[in-house]
Formats: structure tokens, sequence, C-alpha cells
């Protein structure tokens, strides 16, 4: 086999972190989304401020920044990055009681924060089922996806169509 293209496996196939010593410094963006479904109950209890464990959004949305800058820990081949801004904000979906979870992240630096961005709406998301869970078992976190990630060699990407 042929492991030429595989950049975080060696010649020998063994698992490696891949050297960006020599890349470009730019600044680099990225912004990734997640949903939570809450159910009727626990969604109404949310956006009134009555869930039983306190501010849902206000520890989720630190739980979600928290990540970001920890994702070099949780996923073995990430590079330790001196993230420089996290954002993380909730959209509230009556229609679905669900919760639009979203993360902007940025550095300057030679390599992505993708992983970090998506690992900010993850934690968040679950930090909020942690705390919403004893009111419904049915939570559901779903869609979690790269938005938008711009910078370094690549340039910008869009998702197109949500």
């Amino acid at each position: 086999m042929n492991l030429d293209h595989f950049t975080h496996i060696d010649e020998k196939g063994r698992a490696r972190m891949v050297d960006v010593s020599e890349k470009k410094e730019t600044v680099r963006f990225a912004q990734a989304q997640a949903e939570i479904e809450l159910g009727e109950k626990a969604f109404n209890l949310l956006i009134k401020g009555e869930i039983a464990k306190g501010d849902v959004f206000a520890v989720a949305r630190v739980a979600g920044i928290m990540a970001a800058k920890k994702v070099d820990e949780l996923i073995p081949l990430c590079h330790p990055l001196p993230i420089q801004f996290v954002e993380i904000d909730f959209i509230s979906n009556p229609k679905d009681y669900s919760i639009i979870i979203e993360s902007r992240v940025k550095l300057k630096g030679v390599t992505g924060v993708e992983m970090e961005a998506l690992t900010a709406v993850s934690v968040a998301a679950l930090t909020i089922y942690d705390m919403c869970k004893a009111v419904h078992k049915g939570i559901r976190i779903k869609d979690i996806k790269l938005i938008k990630k711009s910078g370094g060699k690549s340039g910008t990407w869009t998702r197109e169509g949500g």
C-alpha cells in the first residue's frame, strides 16, 4: 500500500504528528455549528432560565471555550495551538425545541483551528445535555459541522447549503 498521501502516517505506517515547522504563519479562522434537540419541556425551562442546575448557557459557553483550548489533549495528533479568540453563541429554535450552537475560533499560526471550533460546539452541546438531562432523557445532539474556515495555503472554504 502506498502511504505517501497520508499525512499522519510515516513511511512505515506508524501514526505521527504532521511537521508544520516550515509552514507560513497566517491568520486562521474556523466557524462550526452543532444542534441540540431538547424536547418541549427542557427547551422551555432552558429559555426561561429555570433549569435547576443553573445558568446553562453561561456554563456551556465557558465549557466550549475551555474545550477549544485543550484539543491537543483530546485528539491525539492535533498540535497544541496558542488560541487567540474563541466565541460561542446560542440560537434558539422554538419550532424544533432546539438550540443551535455556533463557535468561532481564531489565531495567527501555522495550522488551522477547525478541530478547535468543532470541539468547542461539541463540548458546549454535551454541557447543555448534562445540565438538562434530568428534565428529558431523549435529548439529541446532532449535525456537528464545520461552517467556514480561512487562512493557510488552502484559503477560504464555506459550507454550501447548510
